[in-house]
């Protein structure tokens, strides 16, 4: 933080007093500025400048950039470039364990250049929780968290062990232990300051996060989204992040919701409107009278979804909605009490009974809570929503339509057969549409209680009408906290979900994130032997293909109710207007309105069950870890002692050889494709997530080293293993590469011997061979999870640049911190308009220096076959131009940390 001396801006410093008048310390006033056009600024760019005018030290952050953000209005219309330094950034440990890992490697390269090690450690405030360490192996058993607890420990025992060591070794970072809930919900819940008191200055809190999900807590007025593990390192490092100046979409809402309907319901609808708008890379902020009646809970559910509907944030601004839910969580009353009088001071408060001067907006979308339905999304994208009334017709069409998002292309006479087989004993069918994954999951919906109380009385009311789940469908509840247990124990509703088979496994990313476990192999034989369209549905927020399970090819996101709906009936192929769920005692059929709970209902045991102590109480807890956490030994040294037999946690060569002279542009000559991709290549489908496979690189791999198919383990939990991660990248089962001619899988032609190869294998062959390579997609590239990996393991494959018709904006900033470059065709081109096949080779006429490159500029790409084509730079800013020049963002901040040493 810029000390008041150097700070042009330090007039603005203000006495903070509470209502009774008490001190609260300082503040930077925005309003002390003295400049009418604040009074029109979205709540969102009211933090930014905040942020600006309080880091102001005429070097990084200058009075320009604050005029910049002032003049909002216009300036969000040019593209312009601001500085922007978070109050704090946040890991979860699938992330957390990479940015460790260089954080670790990084003080091996500032030693070795002559600089002080330990000026690697975090300047901002870091919170890693550690949440992806739940499987949902076992079900329906009394004892399943301790036994997933379990068997966690046993398979990552190592990986714990770095992040204790990490705990102890760098300052300024709090470590969540396993097993006490999802990073978002944890975030929510107990971590979010809403606003900062640090030193007596108050200022607003705000979080870049390793996730992209890290947007939930938007939902309590905190201003956060998320960045690639680079970005959060050099935030962590006190880099502030470049970034384009956004619009702002304004989003009114009015009315409320008609009984029955839930949050979910409302976020899926959120969702589709904003996708069909166009949001990225836009801010979203929610405002209107529809606002003073919504849950805090519900705010959050929307919120989390914002990588979703495309949105870098969807805003809540604080009122009294946001106090009361601070309160309710355990906060305590002086600080609540501060938060809302620096809030006011600062202009950034709702009060829905004074009159204020509405902000300006870029755009404007609208939406009667009245009009939302219940419906649910999927097969394969999170924003293809479906009513429920429409869901068996749209089902039919799915098995119908040509291969596709909304299609499966199953001839006509196969889409109604069934399939019978032995299950331990019991006769059970399947056929396309079945479920065999149901999961109450993902800090999107476990958060809320309202929807989690809805599932158990939903579960409550078919226990007692004689319902049953059918046992080869896998159930689970993973809440993303402590609290959601306790409150379902003191209404009595737990025992009817674990009744209905969906017991408690843990508290983590479980079946959202791809770690629902295996499926019963009798049950996994039948899909696979008979081609099932299997069915998973699930209260998550990504369903994109291959991410949920390899056997599961229709994913469907649905609230927690709807979860436990869909497990009864067993089926997505269901009208349930006019078809029962199932038959119950006495042989009588039993309809959804029979059991579906009304608003009223659920909100009387809401609010006589879900108490500020149950907060309280887990979160004072928290910290104090748990027995095999506590009992993990680590070593007390600052400086990583390496295992060079370690298949979990190896130092990555990315600062090998590095010198203290930044290399500059690399030429790009007579480069392969490696793959080349149509739209909406995802995250799920570059960065190597989920299981391991048992033919995979990777696999022969970890076998090579010793270790047994049982304990490979996930793609997340070797994340600090480059050797494995580099080996999965683009290993998705699912990804389609245009070079296999539409055939799904892992692997891609070596182009100039045309032999079919795993990508890893193949790009291996090309840097043998001293020969660059590049990748080809369509629009969208990179949507998706925050996921640093999707650019390591690419940089890693030696891919050079990706070429596209547009980017995620994660994915492509994860590109230029690793030193790819990002390129895109010009509006209206692509492969097919301009001829391309992938089997050409490329060359990438870059300027010679740095220095003669600017952002968004054109650059002419040439072929082997004759062809030339003008791509659009994606280097955005001149602060990217500078990382590209030292070889990406780690080089650039470690050679930077040595020259002040010196």
């Amino acid at each position: 933080m810029a000390t008041t001396s150097r700070n042009p801006f330090s007039f603005t410093l203000r006495n903070l007093l509470d209502r009774e008048g008490g001190d609260c310390g300082s503040y930077y006033s925005i309003p002390a500025l003295g400049d009418q056009r604040i009074d029109k600024l979205p709540y969102t760019i009211r933090v930014l400048l905040e942020s600006a005018v309080r880091n102001c030290d005429e070097f990084q952050i200058t009075k320009d950039d604050v005029e910049r953000i002032m003049g909002w209005e216009k300036t969000s219309l040019e593209q312009v470039e601001i500085p922007f330094k978070p109050s704090r950034v946040i890991l979860q440990d699938f992330t957390g364990v990479p940015v460790l890992v260089d954080f670790a490697s990084m003080r091996d390269a500032v030693s070795e250049l002559g600089g002080d090690p330990d000026k690697i450690n975090p300047m901002v405030p870091a919170d890693l929780v550690i949440d992806h360490s739940v499987t949902a192996n076992v079900v329906r058993s009394d004892n399943a968290v301790q036994a997933n607890m379990e068997l966690e420990f046993e398979r990552n025992n190592e990986r714990f062990a770095f992040l204790k060591w990490g705990s102890s070794a760098f300052h300024n970072m709090l470590i969540i232990p396993p097993g006490s809930g999802i990073v978002h919900q944890v975030n929510l819940e107990y971590l979010a300051r809403v606003v900062f008191n640090r030193d007596g200055l108050s200022y607003p809190d705000s979080v870049l996060g390793t996730d992209s999900h890290t947007t939930m807590v938007n939902g309590l007025g905190v201003v956060g989204w998320g960045v690639g593990g680079i970005d959060a390192e050099a935030a962590m490092l006190g880099e502030p992040m470049s970034m384009v100046l956004p619009g702002v979409v304004g989003f009114k809402l009015h009315g409320t919701l008609r009984n029955g309907v839930t949050a979910t319901d409302l976020v899926l609808t959120v969702t589709q409107m904003l996708r069909k708008h166009g949001v990225v890379g836009k801010f979203v902020e929610f405002y209107g009278r529809g606002m003073e009646k919504l849950a805090l809970a519900d705010r959050a559910t929307i919120a989390n979804m914002a990588p979703e509907y495309g949105a870098t944030v969807g805003f809540f601004p604080v009122d009294h909605i946001t106090l009361e839910y601070l309160k309710m969580t355990g906060r305590e009353d002086k600080t609540v009490s501060t938060i809302e009088a620096y809030l006011r001071a600062n202009k950034m408060f709702v009060d829905y009974n004074e009159s204020t001067i509405e902000p300006t907006y870029s755009s404007y979308l609208e939406l009667d809570l009245r009009d939302v339905e219940p419906c649910i999304s999927g097969p394969k994208r999170p924003h293809d929503r479906v009513t429920l009334k429409e869901m068996k017709a749209d089902w039919h069409a799915c098995l119908e339509n040509k291969v596709g998002f909304k299609g499966y292309a199953i001839p006509k006479d196969l889409q109604d057969r069934v399939v019978k087989f032995d299950f331990h004993g019991q006769i059970a069918e399947l056929k396309h549409g079945s479920v065999v994954i149901a999961a109450i999951t993902s800090c999107t919906n476990t958060s809320n209680p309202t929807v989690m109380i809805s599932s158990g009385l939903v579960a409550k009311k078919a226990y007692e009408l004689g319902l049953e789940v059918k046992p080869w469908i896998k159930t689970s509840l993973a809440p993303g906290s402590g609290v959601v247990t306790k409150y379902l124990l003191r209404s009595g509703l737990l025992r009817y979900l674990s009744d209905l088979g969906f017991s408690l496994v843990g508290y983590g990313c479980t079946t959202c994130i791809g770690n629902s476990g295996d499926l019963d192999p009798i049950v996994a034989d039948a899909v696979t032997a008979n081609d099932i369209i299997a069915a998973a549905v699930l209260s998550g927020n990504r369903n994109f293909e291959g991410r949920i399970h390899p056997l599961t090819q229709a994913n469907y996101l649905a609230s927690p109710p709807l979860v436990v709906v869909y497990a009864l009936a067993g089926t997505v192929d269901i009208n349930f207007e006019e078809e029962p769920i199932g038959t119950g005692k006495g042989n009588r059929p039993v309809f959804l309105r029979d059991i579906w709970p009304s608003t009223e209902e659920v909100s009387d045991i809401v609010h006589s069950n879900v108490l500020a102590e149950m907060f309280k109480s887990t979160y004072a807890a928290i910290t104090k870890g748990n027995p095999m956490w506590n009992q993990l030994v680590v070593p007390s040294a600052d400086v990583y002692s390496w295992d060079p037999n370690s298949t979990y946690i190896r130092e990555p060569p990315f600062f090998k050889g590095m010198t203290m002279d930044p290399p500059g542009p690399r030429r790009i000559k007579d480069a392969y494709c490696l793959l080349s991709f149509g739209d909406c290549v995802t995250t799920d489908h570059i960065s190597p997530a989920g299981s391991i496979h048992k033919d995979s690189p990777a696999a022969k791999y970890l076998v090579g080293h010793g270790v047994k198919p049982k304990d490979f383990n996930s793609y997340g939990s070797r994340r600090g293993n480059y050797e494995v991660m580099m080996r999965g990248t683009f290993g998705n089962i699912r990804i389609v590469n245009k070079l296999l001619d539409g055939e799904p899988g892992p692997k891609t032609i070596h182009i100039p011997t045309g032999e079919k190869l795993y990508v890893y294998d193949a790009a291996m062959r090309y840097k043998t061979d001293g020969q660059d390579t590049i990748v080809l997609a369509g629009s969208e590239y990179g949507t998706g999870s925050s996921r640093d990996w999707d650019a390591k393991g690419t940089m890693l494959l030696g891919v050079k640049a990706v070429i596209a018709k547009s980017f995620e904006r994660i994915h492509r900033s994860n590109l230029v911190g690793l030193g790819v470059i990002p390129l895109c065709f010009k509006y209206g081109e692509d492969m097919e308009s301009i001829g391309l096949t992938g089997h050409e080779q490329y060359t990438v006429h870059l300027p010679s220096s740095v220095h003669e490159m600017r952002p968004g500029q054109d650059i002419v790409v040439t072929t082997s076959t004759g062809k030339s084509f003008t791509c659009t730079l994606r280097f955005d800013t001149e602060v990217e131009l500078s990382y590209f020049d030292h070889g990406g963002i780690l080089h650039y901040v470690t050679r930077k940390l040595v020259n002040a040493a010196c």
